[in-house]
């Protein structure tokens, strides 16, 4: 009896330790994974620190660190004149000031940064860790950040935060605004970087592809930030993600239902793969983008169920029917 008791006990133990693996796959130690620490430089105060009335000189300090930005020349009178109009120009300096008063400090966002760069590294070792670097847009909001060469340029005045006055000023509608925040910059960051990596796929023809190939680059930002909140990672809201998560068997039930995971319709898969304030097949509380959230869902159910498959395999399938069906995909009611 002792025998059969033990040997309860150890089998327990296994299904309980096998329970935590499956879970836990992401969710890896990189503590000992050789990156340069980033350190966040701040073209957007350093630069506007620079007087005025002596700018070449000025520009001239900052050359060093800022060669990216500045080049090698500053003597062309007609970039000076530019740059002069830049750090005079009424809005910048009110961006400018904005952001020195919320990010006096940027020590947080630069240890996100530096965990998300370590799980990088680990999936894809050969891979160069990017600078980062800071700077005032005057309100660029197509591009809140852009990555070139190694470099990642940040516009720090398009993360005010939702009580930032001049974004509804200029147009912008809530469900942007209310993803213009710190939380947002590591995700956004990281988001740019994988799809510099792998691109989204041209070829998506039917809303199963297009529902599959989303769902893949947000397995990759669930490997590169497993601490950060799965809500960040697609763009919702705590309450769009929430009701997500309630609604998921009637989302899915919905798509088989009304025939629409083999559909090519390009009206009907915009309105389950693009952004706005809500899908709208489904009430005023869904979020946007519900294909993609679903998609997600079976790439996650893929990867639970088939440990063997490496990141960059998944990224290479282009089957996306034998991604559903390898998922064993089923939402609980």
């Amino acid at each position: 009896m002792k025998k059969t008791g033990t040997l309860l006990i150890l089998f327990s133990l296994l299904l309980l330790v096998g329970c935590r693996w499956g879970k836990d796959r992401l969710n890896i130690d990189v503590s000992h994974i050789k990156i340069p620490e980033t350190k966040i430089h701040r073209y957007d105060r350093d630069l506007f620190k620079v007087p005025v009335n002596d700018l070449q000189k000025g520009l001239g300090k900052l050359l060093p660190e800022y060669r990216y930005f500045l080049g090698d020349h500053l003597t062309d009178t007609a970039k000076l004149s530019q740059m002069m109009n830049y750090l005079q120009n009424p809005r910048n300096i009110d961006f400018y000031q904005a952001c020195q008063k919320k990010y006096t400090d940027l020590s947080s966002i630069e240890k996100g940064l530096n965990d998300a760069f370590r799980h990088y590294r680990y999936y894809f070792p050969d891979e160069k860790i990017p600078s980062v670097y800071s700077y005032v847009s005057g309100g660029d909001y197509q591009h809140p950040v852009m990555i070139s060469d190694s470099v990642v340029i940040l516009a720090l005045d398009d993360y005010l935060g939702k009580t930032f006055s001049p974004y509804f000023s200029d147009g912008l509608p809530m469900y942007k605004v209310q993803r213009m925040t710190a939380d947002n910059i590591v995700p956004d960051i990281m988001k740019a970087l994988l799809t510099i990596k792998y691109p989204y796929d041209p070829m998506a023809v039917n809303m199963l592809e297009s529902m599959i190939d989303a769902g893949r680059h947000l397995y990759l930002m669930d490997a590169v930030m497993p601490a950060v909140s799965a809500n960040l990672k697609i763009g919702y809201t705590p309450a769009q993600y929430k009701w997500a998560e309630e609604n998921e068997s009637h989302i899915w039930a919905s798509m088989i239902e009304n025939q629409m995971l083999y559909s090519a319709d390009a009206r009907m898969i915009n309105i389950f793969m693009s952004d706005g304030p809500f899908t709208s097949e489904f009430a005023r509380e869904s979020p946007p983008r519900l294909g993609e959230w679903i998609g997600w869902n079976i790439v996650k159910a893929y990867m639970k169920h088939h440990k063997e498959v490496t990141l960059p395999e998944l990224m290479q399938e282009k089957d996306a029917q034998k991604i559903l069906t390898m998922s064993g995909y089923k939402p609980e009611k």
